[in-house]
């Protein structure tokens, strides 16, 4: 089977999208089928693309046995509604004449966002004479309207207007979460056109994890604080506001809250800890792999923050990798949405509402007086997440394709 997959983020990218393209691609490939990527330069989670490809128009290279071809795309240093509809559309243009050029796919896969792939992949389908599957991360129009992003009028219904004709011109539509495809039947959808599929992970088995110390030790963090920590990305959906506001009300110098990241917000939280002088701060960029992976073995808890309203279907990956970890979880999200529904149904961490920095102090000292239920999650965590492994994950997604393709 040949498979043309079409996304804004692919590898090197570390968090975020990147990786779950990645993860398929590289799954597709191992399991014999011929697979091409069709993406854009490396740019997120800084919004910046590298030295070495600026001024680019497109490229070619083997990335583990995979064909990716990189276009051109307008990425904005600081991202605005505006900005982002025009760094989005460039790439669907490139991509979309990259597409044609190459020889035709058995089935084609989009993944949104951008949302606008969704046109230019029935273009394609059209003309190419194959079925595409329309993959969605991240419910992009309800998303912008639940944040405040974006107001009712003509721009909101233009959007959904063409989220609409994506579902409709699909041959299937796929989401990352069963509130995800509840969603899209919702809006009309037949069940039948829907499939669900889930980022995955791998989990490292216990012996191949870095030894503890060696992160704290490198910081000069002391072995009985409790690390919490964030890491991921720093924009405006992830509510980040509540955890400065922590590291100033917090009295506990049992507690160091450590934030790893880069994105649209990481200026304004550098500003905020100097401005403040919070010490029991600490704000790294993102870590090499061993180094992450040092970090996370290091942290007591992992914090994952949503905005309120943004976590209605979004299943935010870095969970995954957080329980393959064995690491507890203190999920700052609606008591409504997917993230706050799945930790306590694991019991592998603890709730707060969002924007309640009392709220979370008040957990996060609970949780560090109490070592044992924080091992215990992490353990629990563990065992909760096999069920996203890439052996449970990918092998039903496969078969879908295959059946789409009409390839044995």
């Amino acid at each position: 089977m040949r498979v043309i997959v079409c996304g804004i983020n692919y590898a090197p990218e570390m968090i975020g999208i990147g990786p779950c393209n990645t993860a398929l691609c590289e799954w597709l490939k191992a399991q014999g089928h011929d697979v091409v990527m069709v993406t854009a330069f490396p740019y997120y989670p800084s919004w910046k693309k590298r030295e070495e490809d600026r001024g680019r128009w497109s490229s070619k290279e083997m990335v583990n046995g995979v064909e990716v071809h990189r276009c051109w795309h307008y990425v904005p240093e600081h991202p605005t509604v505006v900005k982002r509809m025009l760094h989005e559309a460039s790439f669907v243009k490139t991509s979309f004449l990259k597409q044609m050029m190459l020889p035709r796919a058995d089935v084609y896969m989009v993944v949104s966002p951008p949302l606008v792939l969704g046109v230019s992949a029935w273009l394609v389908s059209l003309m190419k004479r194959a079925p595409f599957v329309f993959h969605v991360q991240d419910l992009q129009p309800d998303a912008a309207v639940a944040l405040g992003l974006l107001k009712p009028g003509w721009l909101t219904k233009i959007l959904y207007g063409l989220e609409s004709f994506a579902y409709r011109s699909a041959a299937r539509v796929s989401g990352i979460s069963e509130a995800m495809t509840d969603a899209y039947v919702a809006k009309g959808i037949a069940r039948s056109k829907t499939i669900c599929f889930p980022n995955s992970t791998v989990i490292p088995p216990l012996e191949s994890l870095p030894g503890r110390g060696h992160f704290r030790k490198r910081h000069g963090i002391r072995d009985d604080e409790f690390v919490a920590l964030y890491s991921g990305n720093l924009g405006e959906k992830q509510g980040l506001d509540v955890l400065d506001a922590v590291a100033r009300i917090l009295k506990s110098e049992r507690i160091r809250i450590v934030i790893c990241g880069d994105g649209a917000r990481r200026l304004k939280l550098e500003d905020e800890m100097l401005k403040q002088g919070l010490k029991n701060l600490l704000l790294l960029p993102l870590q090499p792999r061993r180094e992450y992976e040092e970090m996370l073995v290091d942290a007591d808890a992992c914090m994952i923050t949503q905005q309120p309203g943004s976590g209605a279907c979004f299943f935010p990956s870095k969970l995954l990798t957080t329980l393959a970890f064995g690491r507890a979880v203190v999920a700052v999200a609606d008591e409504e949405s997917v993230l706050s529904r799945a930790v306590r149904e694991g019991g592998f961490g603890v709730v707060v509402p969002p924007r309640d920095s009392a709220a979370l102090v008040a957990k996060l000292e609970e949780l560090a007086a109490s070592p044992a239920q924080v091992e215990e999650m992490g353990r629990v965590g563990r065992r909760y997440v096999e069920r996203f492994e890439a052996v449970q994950v990918m092998p039903p997604f496969e078969a879908a394709l295959k059946e789409l393709s009409g390839v044995d």
